[in-house]
């Protein structure tokens, strides 16, 4: 049987809700990416991962990336600023995830936490040494990559 065939590792297809967030790698001007810490009291607290945030019922992914950047980092940037690069499909406990992840380069204003949490721009070959969410850990090689 084939490595990546095992059709006990993964929950049936329906078995689990979908959950769609989104996130972006801001990348400034020396090249470095914006990691921001979820909070304690949060699932996966510690963990580094992209800004972002879940996408409302009556949200493009865009809107809602625009929306979260305004409200946890305090910058305005616009839908045509935010590129689409890759995506994350990973299952928890509880839910599936799917989340688009968008590559920013140009917003306003100067990146400041609003919800307390902790924010770190890092090298793109020093990304691994932040912990992530397991969803997250597969896009450090594709910024990687890019960058």
């Amino acid at each position: 049987m084939s490595a990546c065939f095992d059709p006990n590792s993964t929950p049936a297809p329906g078995s689990l809700p979908v959950l769609l967030v989104v996130a972006v790698a801001l990348v400034d001007a020396d090249g470095r990416v914006l990691l921001a810490q979820r909070p304690p009291g949060k699932s996966l607290a510690g963990l580094w991962e992209f800004p972002g945030g879940k996408v409302h019922a009556d949200e493009t992914p865009e809107a809602a990336l625009v929306r979260e950047l305004k409200e946890e980092l305090g910058i305005d940037t616009a839908a045509s600023c935010l590129a689409p690069f890759t995506f994350a499909s990973h299952s928890y406990e509880s839910f599936h995830l799917l989340m688009p992840l968008y590559v920013c380069r140009v917003w306003e204003g100067d990146v400041m936490p609003q919800e307390g949490q902790k924010l770190a721009w890092v090298y793109p070959n020093r990304m691994g040494d932040y912990p992530m969410p397991p969803a997250d850990v597969p896009l450090v090689a594709m910024l990687r990559d890019l960058l």
